[in-house]
């Protein structure tokens, strides 16, 4: 048996939660490989909303394992809360939820650090989420960090008072101003860590190698973006770990040879959170409609989501960097209503037009060429079947595939599990 991932191909948000809670009934482990809880999936059935930022979209399945793998950075106060949102649902944690002890901790102090480097950096911030993410993994790539598996050890608070002295002295470098209450910052943060000892702690890459040679079924779970990736993303404005398909492999200590279909996530437009260069980004009345009706407010942070039209070029960068296998589409009823669509099938760069993803796309660089496209009107919400969908879309899907040469398989026409075509 082979472990399916499942990545977001743009800037984050694409919709991966909702697509791993469609899928989830396929599968017998939902497996999370890398960052932390400044991702944020939300999943929308039975009435209900459901942001989760650490803890993998299967945990309404009652008959998914969800693993929360070593290549995630783990929050003990966002976890805590996470866990008491969920409380209500009678989900059954101790079984269901299992954490590496190879995932590192996000200290309190992760979290000064973060705000005091952001700070400091004026006009040129990356658009940090503030969440600790970056020092936690530059004290993990710096082997300095502390593990969940330290958590079973009888030293544990010296660990944590040693790395956290360390990033006090370390905040002085920074010459900036931030408030804290440190005291009351750890008072929260030892609470929230005597719930996480009350999960199930496992040696995860194992867990995951023996339930593959059983023959259990694996879907790996991404967070953020292909082009927020630490190696091929728009560097520095990315963010700390791996969000491409050899993610999984680090992040939950499984081989290549062990990976099988690679599901792309992508919106039929394109949105970025935060800083750093977006070519097809809008600033005119369209950009102000999808945005309204694509409710674009991230599920983490709350940030209005920058919008733009179809990049093409860096949808078929992050189809290859990833070997995508098949597309799934988000948002297709977000452009009901647009008369024309536009796709930016290459770049001006430098006075060159190029049809890849180069070094440096900030807009001095590089500016979009579009090819433009007939829209349609009806309402695709209520649609059920691709042969109820318009023409001018399914257009739309089928010159998305002859450019990325990957069929599109799934189409979403709104939030709800419910609308959801399979194609």
């Amino acid at each position: 048996m082979a472990v399916n991932l499942l990545l977001g191909l743009q800037w984050g948000d694409e919709g991966k939660g909702k697509i791993v809670d469609v899928l989830t009934s396929n599968y017998d482990i939902i497996a999370r490989f890398q960052g932390g809880p400044n991702a944020g999936h939300t999943l929308i059935f039975d009435g209900h909303k459901h942001v989760l930022h650490t803890i993998p979209s299967g945990i309404f399945h009652e008959n998914a394992v969800n693993l929360v793998g070593n290549g995630v950075v783990i929050d003990p106060v966002i976890f805590k809360n996470e866990l008491e949102n969920l409380s209500k649902f009678n989900l059954d944690f101790k079984s269901k939820l299992l954490i590496s002890r190879k995932a590192h901790l996000i200290l309190p102090t992760h979290r000064l650090l973060d705000a005091a480097s952001e700070s400091s950096k004026g006009k040129s911030k990356i658009g940090s989420t503030l969440k600790g993410i970056g020092p936690t993994y530059m004290d993990k790539t710096g082997r300095n960090g502390m593990r969940i598996g330290d958590l079973e050890l009888d030293n544990w608070k010296e660990k944590y008072r040693t790395l956290a002295n360390k990033h006090l002295k370390m905040l002085e470098f920074f010459e900036v101003e931030i408030e804290y209450n440190l005291d009351e910052l750890e008072v929260e943060f030892f609470a929230a860590v005597e719930t996480l000892k009350q999960l199930t702690f496992i040696d995860s890459e194992e867990y995951l190698n023996s339930a593959i040679k059983n023959k259990k079924t694996i879907l790996a779970e991404g967070a953020q973006g292909s082009l927020l990736d630490v190696d091929f993303g728009t560097y520095p404005f990315v963010t700390s770990s791996t969000t491409t398909a050899a993610g999984a492999c680090t992040g939950l200590g499984v081989a290549p040879n062990k990976i099988g279909d690679v599901f792309g996530i992508f919106k039929a437009y394109t949105t970025r959170v935060g800083s750093g260069p977006f070519p097809t980004e809008l600033f005119d009345k369209d950009g102000e409609t999808m945005a309204k009706v694509g409710h674009e407010f991230g599920a983490t942070t709350g940030r209005p989501r920058r919008c733009g039209w179809l990049d093409l070029v860096a949808l078929k960068y992050a189809v290859e960097v990833n070997g995508v296998t098949q597309l799934m589409m988000m948002k297709g009823d977000v452009l009901s209503g647009f008369e024309t669509l536009k796709v930016c099938t290459s770049y001006n760069y430098k006075g060159k037009e190029i049809t890849h993803f180069p070094y440096n796309v900030e807009e001095h660089n590089v500016q979009p060429i579009y090819t433009e496209l007939k829209g349609w009107k009806e309402d695709l919400t209520s649609m059920t079947s691709v042969d109820t969908l318009p023409k001018e879309l399914n257009d739309y899907i089928k010159y998305i595939e002859d450019f990325v040469e990957i069929p599109v398989t799934i189409v979403s026409v709104g939030p709800d599990r419910k609308q959801t075509i399979m194609r």
